[in-house]
C-alpha cells in the first residue's frame, strides 16, 4: 500500500464519500480534507462540513462556485454548441474539472500529497477526475476507493456505514444514482437499467411534464454579446442568475428532458435521464443567434467541429490543449454573436420566434420573394452549370462504361 500522509477528498455528502474518509483513516493512517463545491445543486452544504466533521475529517471546506461554474465552463460549452451523441448536453462531465481543479488547489495549499474522489471504476467521473488532478499536478498521488477496496456493492457500503454509525441517507422510493448542479440533473440505475422502461414521474426534480405544464405559452427573449447570454427579458443578470431563472422558466414548461443510451468513455453503454432546461433554451437561443450572425462557411466548419469538443469534455479532457485550441477557434466565431432572440415556451416545446442583432448578415433584400434590385437571378444560370460540371463528366464517363 503506498504511503499517504494527508489526502483531499471530493465530497458530495453521498453514500461512497460518507464510507470513504472513514476507510482512508483506516487504510491508510492519513490526514483526510473534504472539499464540497456548491454548484447550484440545492442541498444545505454547511450540513456536509458537520457531517464531515464529525466522521473525524481534519478540516471541511465548503465553497460557492456557481458563478465560476456557469461563466468559465457552462457558458464555453454553450459557445461550442456542444452536445455529445445528439443528446447530452454535457451537465455533469463540464463540472468535474471545475471541482478538481479546486482540489488540486486546496491541496497545495494543505501540502497534502494525494486526491481522492468516490467515483466508481465503471464510469467516466474517474478519468475526468483523473485527467485533471495530472494535468495540473502531475506528481500528485491518487487513491481511488473503489478501485482499490474490498466492497463490491451498495448493500456491502450501507453495511460498512452501519458498522462504523455514519449517518447515511438511503432511500428505496429513490433507488438512483443523481447529481445535479445549475447546469442540468442527471439520473442513472435503478429501473433506467432498463432500457425499455419509462421513468416515473415523481423521479424528475427540475421539470414538470409536458403533459401538466401550463396550457398558456410563455414569452421570453435573451440577449447576447460575443456568443455569452448577458440579459433575460432586458434585465442584466450574473451568469449563475440568468442560469438559474431559465431553469425556472423551462422547467415550468417541460422543457429539457432526454432520455438516452449514450456510449461511456470505458466502453459499455449507459442509459442516463437528464433535466436541462435553462441549457436547453440557452442551446437553442444561441444557434438562432448564429444563424444571422455567422458566415455560412465558418458556421459549417464551426459545426464540423461539435462532435469533436463534445468528445473531450465527456471524456475528461478540459484541460488539454486540443480542448484548448479548439476553444480558441470557436471563441474568434464569436465575435459578432451579438443580438436578442425571443422564445415561445410551450409544453416542453422552445421554439424561437424571433432574432435581431446589429451584426445580422440576414439582409431582406436579397432573401425577398418579391420583386428587388440587388440580386440577378439570370447569374444562377453559370452557378448552376459550374457547379455541375463534374456531375456531368460522371454520368458521360458511367455511359462509356
Amino acid at each position: 500500500m503506498e504511503k499517504i500522509k494527508k489526502v483531499v477528498l471530493a465530497y458530495s455528502g453521498g453514500l461512497d464519500t460518507s464510507v470513504i474518509p472513514i476507510w482512508l483513516m483506516e487504510t491508510y493512517g492519513c490526514e483526510v480534507i473534504t472539499f464540497s463545491a456548491d454548484l447550484g445543486q440545492e442541498e444545505h452544504l454547511q450540513d456536509f462540513r458537520k457531517k464531515a466533521l464529525n466522521l473525524g475529517v481534519s478540516k471541511a471546506y465548503v465553497e460557492d462556485l456557481k458563478e465560476e461554474f456557469v461563466k468559465d465552463f457552462v457558458f464555453p460549452l454553450l459557445r461550442a454548441n456542444a452536445i455529445y451523441e445528439g443528446g447530452y448536453l454535457l451537465g455533469t462531465a463540464v463540472a468535474r474539472p471545475l471541482i478538481a481543479k479546486r482540489q488540486v488547489e486546496i491541496a497545495h495549499k494543505e501540502k497534502a500529497d494525494a486526491l481522492s474522489h468516490g467515483a466508481t471504476g465503471k464510469g467516466n467521473d474517474q478519468v475526468r477526475f483523473e485527467l485533471t488532478y495530472l494535468s495540473l499536478n502531475p506528481q500528485i498521488k491518487i487513491v481511488a476507493p473503489w478501485r482499490l477496496w474490498h466492497f463490491n456493492s451498495r448493500q456491502s457500503l450501507i453495511a460498512y456505514a452501519k458498522k462504523h454509525k455514519i449517518p447515511i441517507k438511503v432511500s428505496a422510493k429513490r433507488p438512483y444514482s443523481i447529481d445535479r448542479n445549475l447546469f442540468h440533473v442527471s439520473f442513472e440505475g435503478g429501473i433506467l437499467e432498463d432500457p425499455w422502461l419509462e421513468p416515473k414521474e415523481d423521479m424528475f426534480l427540475l421539470t414538470t411534464s409536458p403533459e401538466k405544464a401550463p396550457d398558456k405559452p410563455t414569452y421570453l427573449e435573451i440577449t447576447y454579446k460575443q456568443g455569452n447570454p448577458i440579459a433575460l427579458n432586458n434585465k442584466h443578470l450574473s451568469p449563475a442568475l440568468l442560469l438559474s431563472k431559465l431553469n425556472s422558466l423551462g422547467g415550468i414548461n417541460g422543457i429539457g428532458r432526454v432520455d438516452m443510451v449514450e456510449n461511456r468513455y470505458v466502453g459499455m453503454k449507459s442509459r442516463g435521464v437528464y433535466e436541462t432546461p435553462g441549457g436547453t433554451i440557452l442551446h437553442i437561443a444561441h444557434r438562432a443567434l448564429e444563424s444571422i450572425t455567422l458566415d455560412r462557411e465558418v458556421m459549417h466548419l464551426k459545426d464540423n467541429l461539435i462532435t469533436r469538443y463534445a468528445e473531450l469534455v465527456y471524456y475528461g479532457y478540459w484541460f488539454s490543449p486540443e480542448r484548448e485550441i479548439l476553444q480558441l477557434t470557436i471563441d474568434e466565431t464569436q465575435t459578432n454573436v451579438t443580438g436578442t432572440v425571443r422564445l415561445k415556451l410551450y409544453k416542453g416545446n422552445c421554439t424561437v420566434v424571433g432574432r435581431k442583432s446589429p451584426k445580422s448578415l440576414y439582409h431582406p433584400d436579397y432573401a425577398t420573394f418579391e420583386a428587388d434590385k440587388v440580386y440577378d437571378q439570370k447569374l444562377a444560370d453559370g452557378f448552376i452549370q459550374l457547379n455541375a460540371l463534374r456531375l456531368k463528366i460522371r454520368n458521360l464517363l458511367r455511359k462509356k462504361g
